[in-house]
C-alpha cells in the first residue's frame, strides 16, 4: 500500500471515531447553515481538524483543500489533499446512516490516491492510481451491466441553487423511463464508491465540489468505470459537473443527458 493513502486511512478512520460518537447524541450537536439547506456541525469542524492533522504530521508541506476551512498549507506544493470530512452532513444531523469521509491526494492536478470511509457499515474504498480499487482490502469492479435500460442509475438533486431544477427533472424524466430505477441517498462520495464496486451502474450530478468527487472519481477509473465531465472531458474537478459508468452504460447515459442541455450547462 502507497504509504500516503495509508496515512489517509488512518485520517478517515480517525475522523469515522469522532462521527460515529457524535452520532450517538444528535439531538445535542450545535448545527449551523453557511447558506440555506447548506449546514454544518461542529463533528464537519471536528473531523476535518483531526483529518489535517494526521495529515500534516506525516505531510506537512503538502497543500490542503477542505469543505470548511477551504484551501489552507503548501499551497505551492504540486500535492494537494482534497477533503470532505463529512459528506452528507444533512443526512447526519437528521439521523440517516448515508454520509462518509472522503480522502484524496492530487499531484499536479491529477488524484492518485483516494479514500472514501463510510463509518456506519465500517465500509472502507480505497484506491491508488495504476494499483486498483478495493473494498475493505477486497479487489471491486464496476458492474458488467451492459444496456442503460437495466441499469440502476445513482443521482443527487439541487438543495441550494434551484436554477437547473428543471434541467434536473427533464433528465430524470427521461431516465425514469428507460432505466431499471434512480436513487438519490444524499452523499455524492458514497454514490460513486457504489459505483466503483458495481451497487450502481451509472451516476449523474451537477454542480459538485472538488471534495464531493476526487476520491470517488478514482475509485471508479480503477475499478475499470468511466468518469467525465457533460463533454466527454476529465475536467469534472473544475466544472462541478459529473457522468460516470460502466463501460457500456457510460455512453448512452452521456448521451441522453447531453440531448438535454443547454450549451450554458455544457461542461
Amino acid at each position: 500500500m502507497h504509504p500516503a493513502l495509508n496515512i489517509a486511512i488512518k485520517a478517515a478512520r480517525r475522523a469515522g471515531q469522532i462521527i460515529n460518537r457524535a452520532s450517538n447524541d444528535i439531538e445535542l450537536l450545535k448545527v449551523s447553515s453557511k447558506q440555506p439547506n447548506d449546514f454544518v456541525t461542529e463533528v464537519d469542524k471536528a473531523a476535518e481538524k483531526a483529518i489535517i492533522e494526521t495529515l500534516q504530521e506525516a505531510y506537512p508541506g503538502y497543500g490542503i483543500l477542505a469543505e470548511e476551512s477551504g484551501l489552507s498549507a503548501g499551497q505551492d506544493s504540486e500535492y494537494q489533499w482534497i477533503i470532505d470530512p463529512l459528506d452528507g452532513t444533512t443526512n447526519f444531523i437528521h439521523g440517516m446512516p448515508q454520509y462518509a469521509v472522503s480522502i484524496a491526494l492530487a499531484k499536479s492536478g491529477i488524484v492518485e490516491q483516494a479514500v472514501v470511509f463510510d463509518p456506519n457499515r465500517n465500509e472502507l474504498f480505497t484506491a491508488s492510481k495504476g494499483a486498483g480499487a478495493f473494498l475493505n482490502e477486497r479487489r471491486i469492479r464496476v458492474s458488467r451491466r451492459t444496456r442503460l435500460g437495466e441499469a440502476l442509475i445513482g443521482t443527487g438533486f439541487p438543495y441550494r441553487m434551484f436554477d437547473k431544477i428543471d434541467l434536473y427533472l427533464a433528465i430524470f424524466k427521461e431516465l425514469a423511463e428507460k432505466t431499471a430505477g434512480q436513487r438519490r441517498p444524499g452523499a455524492a462520495s458514497l454514490d460513486l464508491a457504489y459505483v466503483a464496486c458495481g451497487r450502481y451502474d451509472g451516476f449523474w450530478e451537477f454542480g459538485l465540489s472538488p471534495w464531493d468527487m476526487a476520491a470517488g472519481a478514482l475509485l471508479i477509473s480503477e475499478a475499470g468505470g468511466l468518469v467525465s465531465d457533460l463533454r466527454g472531458d476529465a475536467n469534472y474537478l473544475e466544472t462541478g459537473n459529473l457522468i460516470a459508468g460502466t463501460p457500456k452504460v457510460f455512453a448512452p447515459l452521456l448521451k441522453l443527458i447531453d440531448g438535454h442541455l443547454p450549451e450554458t450547462v455544457r461542461g
